[in-house]
C-alpha cells in the first residue's frame, strides 16, 4: 500500500465504507455489531481520516482493515454527492457509540483513552446511563503491549478506544489479531464527550453539518490544522478525485 497514490488510497477506503441508508438499516448494523462472532473492528471515516491516509500508508492499511467502516461528517457527504452517490445517514461516532453502549448493557466493557478526570467521568456516566460493566479503565498514552495484555487478561466484550487517529486504528488492528470475540470501537474523542471535556454543538448546528465549526471555535489552537488547513485540502482533493473518477 505504500506505493499507492492518494487517489488509490481514497478509493480503497470508499470501497470499504458501509453506507447506512435509513434508521432500519442502522438497527441492522447495530444488531450485528453487538453479537461479534470474532474480533470485530468498527471505525469511522471523516474528512480528517481521508486527509491522514494520503500521507500515512500504515494508517490507511489499518483503517481499511477494519471490519466495519461508517461514514462520518458533512465532508464525507460532500464527497459522496460529488461522486454521484447517496451518502446515507451521518453515522458519526459521537451519536452511534452511545447506542452501542446501550446495547451492551450488563456486559463487560474496557474504556481506554483520554486522561483523568475525564476518563473516570466518562466511565461513571456510562455505568449510570447505559448499565455496562467496566472491567478495564486505562488512559490512552500507554504502549501497545499494555493494552494487548489487558485484553488477554480481562477478555472484555466491548473495547472503546478514545485515543484519536491514527493511534487507535493501529491498536485496534493489533487487538483484533488473535483476540477473543469482541467489538473494538475506534471512538476518537468519544470519551472526552462522555466525560465532559468536550461539549456537543447545539442540535440545530449539528443538523446543518456545522459541528466542526463549533469545535474549532472552542479549541482553535488544537484544531486549526485539522479544520482550517485540512478542510480546504479535503475539498480540493474531492474536486480532483471526482474529475478523475474512482
Amino acid at each position: 500500500m505504500g506505493k499507492q497514490t492518494w487517489q488509490q488510497r481514497w478509493s480503497t477506503i470508499l470501497g470499504k465504507l458501509r453506507v447506512v441508508r435509513d434508521p432500519a438499516d442502522e438497527q441492522q448494523v447495530l444488531a450485528a455489531l453487538v453479537v461479534p462472532q470474532a474480533p470485530t473492528v468498527l471505525g469511522f471515516v471523516n474528512a480528517h481520516a481521508m486527509n491522514l491516509v494520503v500521507g500515512n500508508a500504515q494508517y490507511c492499511a489499518a483503517l481499511s482493515g477494519a471490519d466495519v467502516l461508517l461514514r462520518d461528517g458533512a465532508g464525507m457527504s460532500i464527497l459522496y454527492r460529488q461522486l454521484g452517490l447517496d451518502p446515507g445517514l451521518n453515522m458519526n461516532g459521537t451519536d452511534f457509540i452511545p447506542k452501542l453502549l446501550q446495547a451492551f448493557k450488563g456486559r463487560r466493557v474496557a474504556f481506554w483513552g483520554t486522561e483523568e478526570p475525564f476518563l473516570g467521568q466518562a466511565v461513571t456516566h456510562c455505568t449510570a446511563v447505559y448499565g455496562v460493566e467496566p472491567v478495564s479503565v486505562h488512559h490512552g498514552f500507554a504502549d501497545v503491549d499494555t493494552y494487548l495484555a489487558l485484553a488477554r487478561e480481562l477478555s472484555p466484550e466491548l473495547i472503546v478506544l478514545g485515543m484519536g487517529m491514527p493511534k487507535q486504528e493501529a491498536l485496534a488492528a493489533r487487538l483484533a489479531d488473535g483476540a477473543a470475540p469482541c467489538l473494538i470501537v475506534c471512538g476518537g474523542a468519544i470519551l472526552d464527550f462522555l466525560g465532559g471535556k468536550v461539549t456537543r454543538a447545539p442540535r440545530w448546528v449539528r443538523r446543518l453539518g456545522g459541528e466542526w465549526a463549533f469545535r474549532l471555535l472552542r479549541e482553535p489552537k488544537r484544531l486549526f490544522v485539522r479544520y482550517v488547513l485540512g478542510n480546504p485540502m479535503f475539498l480540493l482533493r474531492t474536486l480532483l478525485l471526482t474529475r478523475r473518477g474512482v
